[in-house]
């Protein structure tokens, strides 16, 4: 009886997020109500409360549906032995689920009061795994937090205004001159200039070896402080 109440739950909870989802992507200002989502699927309010303690906790949800489906695309992305090229892949990817997944993009990086941004935190960390390769490549230019900061504002800054503004933003060729003009900034193999210091280059790449695959010699301690070390010869 006892599964079979949370089976319940869980049942009613994705049939709520299914259609706050919906009413989402009919809404011409992106506000809903939660008596409409309880309307939809046939439930009183004191079920979604119980269920998401309020509104805003029915939109966090929301948003970590649009993170799994986010990462869910990313592991099915073909991984090439290029991680420039995949990084770029990446990019177009970022944008098309945008457009494929409105509702709950906006949810995922609109600045709200209170919003809880796990969403944007964990897509901020899949790009992380994706740039940590590029400097392990040593093709990296800046540090890897600097580069992901760069990156997603520019492609999320992107995405919403394509799906805001969809005939301002609609140019061909427009996403993939932003995404060419951040790469030639951040990555050394789209736009080779003065080359780092051999020191900085070979630190820079050596912490992003470290950071993917820490070595089974160190312990804990010793890792964090050797890139501690990496990150000063960096800086």
């Amino acid at each position: 009886m006892v599964g079979g109440m949370v089976n319940l739950t869980d049942d009613v909870r994705e049939s709520l997020l299914a259609a706050a989802e919906s009413l989402l992507v009919e809404s011409a200002d992106g506000e809903i109500s939660t008596r409409a989502v309880c309307d939809a699927v046939g439930v009183t309010q004191p079920v979604l409360y119980r269920i998401f303690r309020d509104k805003q906790g029915l939109l966090d949800a929301l948003a970590e549906v649009g993170l799994r489906r986010y990462a869910a695309r990313k592991q099915d992305l073909e991984r090439t032995d290029d991680p420039v090229a995949d990084l770029r892949a990446g990019w177009v990817d970022h944008v098309a689920f945008a457009l494929g997944n409105p509702a709950v993009y906006r949810l995922m990086f609109s600045p709200r009061p209170g919003v809880d941004v796990q969403a944007r935190d964990g897509v901020l960390a899949l790009l992380k795994v994706a740039l940590r390769r590029c400097a392990a490549a040593g093709v990296l230019r800046r540090d890897v937090d600097d580069s992901a900061a760069m990156i997603l504002s520019a492609n999320v800054g992107l995405a919403m205004n394509c799906i805001t503004q969809p005939e301002a933003y609609g140019s061909p060729g427009l996403s993939e001159a932003l995404r060419d003009a951040v790469f030639d900034d951040i990555l050394t193999a789209t736009a080779p200039r003065q080359a780092d210091a051999p020191l900085v280059s070979a630190a820079r790449q050596l912490a992003a070896h470290v950071e993917m695959d820490a070595p089974s010699s160190l312990i804990p301690e010793e890792r964090d402080l050797l890139l501690v070390w990496l990150g000063r010869l960096v800086d």
